[in-house]
């Protein structure tokens, strides 16, 4: 699993600009007016061999009564307490602010390494200006420029020398099943009911469980590992920060399991945050499995079920190769079924196609609807090799990539599904040029 680098701080200190430097793509939004950040901003970084995420928060403002700002800083305190170390940035040339006091006193409360960044540095000469924020107690400062990159190497130095050590062995036999879904959907429900104990904390109110809980379960002589991800103890009254939490922890969970059951509520349907997360799965590759949990509650007749799956692939198209199941934690009907869709989604994510049949598909497909001419020029395909698993990915060697359209690899990836299946899992069908290796 990734460690995770949280960038705080009050608004306009230049977190958004830093993030871009780390993450070495103009992704975070920056902009002058304080309060531009909105959301946390999920981003991969590398440096000397490590690869962590860095989450970009919105400006903490404490005590403002400002619906805005409450959200922004229920975001951060969120993003504080599921990081592995803490960047806490304030502005050279303001100097210490009563804001970056308070919000100082805030993070000398936590055990995660906190590193206090003096940004703006943009002439080296003031340099000795960053001695005022020792008043932070918060250690030794990291005076850097975001804008321009100075002083950032030692910064990501000391930050990589925290992360924790990744445990070296995992059982390759055990298949572990992360339950991810927005708040109060009923995932610790359906962890409870299948291990047969109150091992999650249940509750009508969204949020109960802090952390994500690892729970061994054997069904048909075959070890599981769960991995319960639901919510966060309520810090604010601001629903929208509560809410993005789910994010985060489906992430941290998604990364450390072999398969995501996505859990959603049968009562609600899809939501913007389901969505959200299932294209987390997608863009993480894993094995996917779609429950839609309380169906007991929702009212129905003989065509509900092929008319709601039909509605929740439309919602959730990111995913819509998943194995859809409706089930109750409540009356644990077809509950047994998750086990059986995630056995069988894990090997399609582990599936190889001999490079032959592969590329008599893709013959076949691109005979039977010829891509798209430019100017005369029409694309031919040479080869197509699997290089991976999890998740499947062929490269599609042709003689110009450029003649190619995503629609038409869409394409592509239909016929390949109709002949080989890959129910549960993404697929990759990467364009390289045929001299490219």
């Amino acid at each position: 699993m990734k460690p995770m680098v949280a960038v705080v701080g009050r608004p306009n200190v230049g977190k958004s600009t830093l993030i871009n430097r780390l993450a070495g793509a103009r992704m975070a939004i920056v902009h002058d007016l304080p309060g531009v950040t909105r959301d946390r901003l999920y981003l991969d970084a590398h440096w000397i061999g490590h690869v962590f995420s860095v989450i970009d928060t919105g400006g903490i403002v404490p005590g403002d009564t400002d619906e805005l700002l409450q959200s922004v800083a229920a975001q951060a305190q969120i993003a504080i307490e599921e990081a592995d170390a803490i960047l806490f940035v304030v502005d050279l040339h303001d100097g210490v602010t009563p804001i970056d006091i308070e919000i100082a006193q805030s993070l000398r409360q936590t055990k995660t390494p906190v590193f206090l960044v003096i940004n703006k540095l943009d002439n080296p000469e003031e340099a000795w200006k960053a001695s005022e924020f020792y008043e932070l107690s918060l250690g030794d400062p990291y005076p850097i420029s975001a804008m321009h990159g100075i002083g950032t190497g030692d910064l990501l130095d000391a930050v990589v020398a925290t992360f924790p050590k990744q445990d070296e062995f995992v059982d390759p036999d055990v298949l572990k099943i992360a339950i991810v879904g927005r708040p109060n959907v009923g995932k610790s429900s359906i962890c409870n009911s299948l291990l047969g104990e109150d091992r999650s904390i249940v509750s009508p109110i969204s949020g109960t469980t802090r952390d994500a809980i690892d729970s061994m379960i054997k069904f048909n002589s075959k070890q599981y590992m769960l991995i319960d991800t639901a919510g966060i103890r309520r810090k604010s009254k601001v629903d929208y920060g509560v809410e993005q939490f789910a994010v985060v922890r489906a992430l941290k969970a998604m990364e450390r399991a072999d398969v995501v059951v996505m859990v959603i509520d049968g009562t609600t349907g899809v939501t913007e945050q389901d969505q959200r997360i299932a294209g987390l799965a997608d863009d993480e590759g894993k094995a996917v499995v779609v429950v839609v949990n309380k169906w007991d509650a929702v009212v129905k007749d003989e065509h509900t079920m092929v008319s709601y799956a039909e509605e929740v692939r439309k919602e959730l198209h990111f995913i819509k190769y998943a194995q859809i199941l409706f089930t109750s934690a409540i009356t644990r009907k077809r509950l047994n079924m998750i086990f059986e869709a995630a056995d069988s989604a894990a090997e399609e994510n582990m599936r190889r196609i001999p490079t032959g049949l592969i590329n008599q598909v893709l013959i076949e497909a691109m005979a039977l609807n010829p891509p798209p001419t430019d100017k005369g020029r029409s694309a031919k395909m040479k080869y197509v090799p699997q290089a991976t698993v999890k998740p499947p990915t062929f490269i599609l060697f042709v003689n110009n990539p450029k003649l190619i359209r995503e629609t038409y690899v869409r394409y592509l990836e239909s016929k390949v599904r109709a002949a080989f299946g890959f129910v549960g899992t993404p697929l990759r069908m990467i364009l390289r040029g045929r001299e490219e290796k």
